[in-house]
């Protein structure tokens, strides 16, 4: 793929700037992120997580999928793994999201 790395999300032709060393677009990125292999979504709802800026993070993913597969999702976070669950966990002891 010669296009260049892009931040723009919601160009479905572009490559996302976090996927660096994938050869996908972000159209090709929302599908794997609808994808119905529960195990596939989790590995790409955890690559951006891991990788992107946090506002894009929530304009790839919503918070109730990542609530549901964050056990999948998890293994997949590398070290930004304890940040998520960090904040997750600080939600929901604030209440601002239901306990698992």
């Amino acid at each position: 793929m010669g296009k260049p790395l892009s931040t723009d999300v919601d160009d479905p032709d572009a490559r996302p700037y976090f996927l660096w060393s994938e050869n996908v677009t972000y159209g090709m990125l929302r599908q794997k992120l609808a994808s119905d292999d529960l195990d596939e979504r989790a590995l790409w709802m955890g690559r951006v997580m891991r990788e992107a800026r946090y506002q894009d993070v929530w304009r790839l993913l919503r918070l109730g999928d990542v609530l549901e597969l964050l056990p999948r999702i998890s293994r997949h976070l590398g070290r930004s793994r304890e940040f998520w669950l960090w904040l997750i966990e600080g939600w929901r002891s604030d209440g601002l999201i239901p306990r698992a």
